[in-house]
């Protein structure tokens, strides 16, 4: 099945034993009766009303799946494919015998049934070798096709009352593909209820020839090397497959092809970035930096240091830096982020840390004053809480440079926020941010120098994932713990532990602890049985925890309101913070050593790893309660995982497995590449490989430029776009 040929001249009226032999090649002669007419060369670009039998209503419903153009089709491969058995002769049959028969219609009519709306067709059809009656249930149209003398392909099952067809092609009409769905491995689609499969199997076989006139996108070179098939070839087989084996050699090099298609949209992504505008040189480090390290009460780690490197070496480099710092939980990246910021304080420029939310915004600005009770730098928190005249005052000093160093939410990106010179930004939890919003943040920088950027996540993320959606970004990784973090001691529970679990965490209070209470909600809901932060609030205060001090925290508090409760948590004024996943990032508590979440199984591995990392941060050990009600086999083994797992790197790349790549940051990011026919992580290692093949291409032209590449940029660009998607 290496060429799809037009029609061929004698193959309709070839008599049925001749084609039905069910030969490999007979197979194989069928499925080559194909289009009339070629493709024209523009119709992967085409939409797919291209395509006959393409009209409006099914295409809009081909559009929910994906699918708007003919190329779009193309990569719609199928999932699975189902085999039919060899052409056989009507008098060859047995009873209960899957079986495919070549025949011709002898006779046919409808018959009404006692069940209402019911119609059965039964035709009287026949091969050489003699007839048999053939029945379709409830397709009565079908019987204003089937006139005396049109000769058929059936697939079905004989029984007492005659052959049951499962599947029918009538051969021998204008421009129809000939045993697609009734001989050899039959793809099956990923289809719906408005677009069945047989419908995308027809629209693809009209579409194969397509690809042949389209240029293969991945160079010459790379092919022969690789030994790979021509993607025309690969297409033919993944979706029409002369065998199983021929099919997931074809869908793993369209995988491959898709991948390395990502890698080089990254690569050129982040090429134009680093092109676009310089950035700022800030030279070796000076007096503050030095002083500062010295005077931190705890050695940094080996993992620090390393991260302290990388961003000299970026600093120093005179392009914008772009780098992700990855920590786990509790590892320090504040103290990494506060390095790059220090080193631009030194060289005379500004700095700026941008956070998510007001809380976070607040507990960094606190992590900052503390770590520089040393040195005394002048910092400002610039909120959406801010008061207006010590707004007006920030913003001017801003803009003055009198201000170097400042901590803030989406505030420091509005229009009228501007710097004298911002050379270091650093972006916490950035997978929060739109790219519009750090855009904005990139524009404060001096004159055309565009300030070096440091994304910065506690979210362990996957290698798989680092290189999709974060594979345009340099990395840094952060795993090793600061001497005396031990692992949290995590429990997973049901409702018969729950006297004890309180019992635990008044023993702990009693001792002088904090303790956190997390819920799924804010408020009661109807349609959620899940506990409400606000409720629970008052039912700890009149029940178990009742000797205790209970505060609350939540989203839709004001910020004042918000402030006040962490404020007297902190303070110890509170002994446990009943609170949402508002807590998830960024909240230093040195004394909460117990946490409790309820409805565990509502969250991801990643967001409950998150929020266990808020205990035992201090000198006494962590422990965590989880309450979780599994409700099916996924749920349980995520629990499993989290109780057993303490790693955050490790339970991502769990979690990727269970969930898949669009979920691990919590909810599917809008903006992640969903790949068509690669299979994260099922297919890690063609990500490294596409990987490494561009990294190759890189080194051996560095600006991704030749005429060789054109058309692998081409692709690149119109099915991965400019870069901008990646982190929408």
């Amino acid at each position: 099945m290496s060429e799809v040929a037009v029609a061929e001249p004698g193959v309709e009226d070839a008599p049925p034993r001749a084609l039905g032999s069910g030969s490999a090649q007979d197979r194989a002669g069928l499925r080559r009766v194909a289009l009339r007419s070629r493709p024209r060369p523009n119709l992967l670009a085409a939409p797919l009303t291209a395509l006959r039998g393409a009209g409006p209503k099914l295409a809009a419903a081909a559009g929910e799946l994906g699918i708007a153009s003919v190329g779009d089709l193309l990569a719609h491969v199928p999932h699975g494919y189902r085999e039919r058995a060899p052409v056989r002769e009507v008098t060859e049959l047995r009873i209960g015998e899957q079986a495919t028969v070549m025949v011709e219609v002898r006779s046919v009519g409808v018959r009404p049934t006692r069940r209402r709306n019911l119609r059965i067709v039964e035709a009287t059809v026949a091969d050489s070798s003699g007839p048999m009656k053939a029945t379709w249930f409830n397709q009565s149209w079908l019987a204003r096709r089937l006139a005396p003398g049109t000769r058929l392909l059936l697939n079905g099952r004989l029984d007492r009352h005659g052959f049951r067809v499962e599947a029918h092609e009538i051969l021998g009409e204008q421009g129809g593909a000939q045993g697609i769905h009734t001989t050899g491995l039959v793809p099956v689609h990923p289809a719906s209820e408005r677009l069945r499969p047989n419908r995308i199997r027809e629209w693809a076989w009209q579409a194969i020839d397509a690809a042949r006139l389209a240029v293969d996108p991945l160079p010459a070179e790379l092919r022969a090397r690789r030994r790979l098939p021509a993607e025309a070839d690969a297409l033919l087989e993944v979706h029409f497959p002369g065998s199983r084996a021929r099919a997931a050699l074809a869908r793993e090099r369209l995988a491959l092809e898709e991948l390395i298609l990502h890698q080089v949209a990254l690569a050129a992504s982040r090429s134009e970035r680093r092109e676009s505008r310089p950035g700022i040189a800030i030279g070796p480090g000076g007096g503050l930096v030095e002083r500062w390290l010295a005077s931190l009460p705890f050695a940094p780690t080996a993992d620090q240091r390393v991260a302290f490197a990388d961003l000299d070496a970026d600093l120093a480099s005179g392009r914008p830096m772009q780098r992700l710092l990855m920590g786990e939980v509790g590892s320090g990246k504040t103290v990494c982020a506060l390095y790059a910021m220090l080193r631009a304080l030194e060289a005379g420029h500004q700095a700026a840390l941008m956070a998510p939310t007001e809380t976070l915004a607040e507990q960094h600005a606190a992590t900052v004053d503390r770590l520089l009770a040393t040195e005394p730098i002048p910092f400002a928190l610039l909120t959406g809480a801010t008061p207006a005249t010590r707004r007006r005052e920030t913003m001017a000093r801003l803009a003055s440079g009198e201000l170097g160093l400042v901590v803030g939410t989406h505030a420091l990106i509005e229009p009228e926020v501007a710097f004298a010179s911002l050379a270091v930004c650093v972006v916490d939890e950035q997978h929060r941010f739109g790219v519009s919003q750090r855009a904005a943040l990139d524009a404060k920088g001096p004159g055309e120098a565009a300030p070096h950027v440091l994304h910065m996540t506690a979210t362990p993320i996957p290698r798989t994932l680092s290189l999709t959606a974060y594979g345009d970004l340099d990395a840094t990784t952060i795993r090793e713990l600061p001497a005396g973090r031990r692992p949290v001691r995590t429990w997973v529970v049901g409702e018969e532990k729950r006297e004890g679990a309180y019992e635990f965490i008044r023993e702990r209070l009693r001792e002088g602890r904090q303790a956190y209470v997390v819920c799924p909600l804010v408020a009661d809901s109807e349609k959620l049985q899940a506990k409400a932060a606000g409720a629970e609030a008052e039912r700890l205060r009149r029940g178990e925890l009742a000797e205790f001090r209970v505060g609350l925290l939540h989203g839709q508090m004001s910020s004042r309101e918000k402030s006040g409760a962490m404020e007297e948590f902190v303070a110890g004024r509170a002994d446990v913070l009943v609170a949402t996943t508002v807590i998830e990032v960024g909240i230093d508590v040195p004394n909460a050593t117990v946490m409790l979440v309820e409805g565990a199984e509502r969250y991801g591995l990643s967001q409950l790893h998150q929020l266990r990392g808020r205990v035992g941060r201090g000198a006494h050990p962590g422990h965590c309660i989880l309450f979780a009600d599994p409700d099916s086999e996924l749920a349980r083994r995520r629990m499993e995982a989290i109780a057993r797992i303490g790693d955050g790197f490790e339970l991502a790349e769990v979690d990727l497995t269970l969930r898949g790549e669009g979920e691990i940051l919590g909810t599917r990011q809008h903006g992640l590449p969903r790949f068509r026919i690669a299979d994260l992580p099922a297919d890690a290692a063609l990500l490294a490989e596409a990987r490494r093949e561009v990294r190759a291409m890189l080194r051996r032209l560095p600006t991704l430029t030749g005429p060789e590449l054109e058309p692998l940029l081409d692709a690149a660009r119109e099915r991965f776009g400019g870069g901008d998607w990646i982190r929408a």
